[in-house]
């Protein structure tokens, strides 16, 4: 059984449902959960997904132009994917 199985079930889903598309937005219900400013969110949208990544018990969406957006799930709660 692997370590974080919920985290593997996530990375894997998001593999087949993301890898190689574009990021059209990204959208935070709280600004309490972005802990960066620079570069500001809104430079993640149109990117690329090279790839996904799992950081311990984060979610690391790689974007092109060596961007990554991470999710830490314990602090997200239930990941939306709409």
């Amino acid at each position: 059984m692997p370590e974080l199985p919920d985290i593997v079930t996530y990375r894997e889903a998001l593999v087949e449902r993301i890898e190689g598309r574009l990021l059209q937005e990204v959208r935070l219900r709280t600004p309490f959960l972005l802990r960066t400013v620079e570069p500001p969110l809104s430079a993640t949208h149109g990117k690329r997904v090279t790839g996904v990544g799992r950081l311990g018990k984060r979610l690391v969406l790689e974007l092109e132009d060596d961007l990554a957006i991470v999710i830490h799930l314990m602090i997200a709660g239930r990941l939306h994917w709409r």
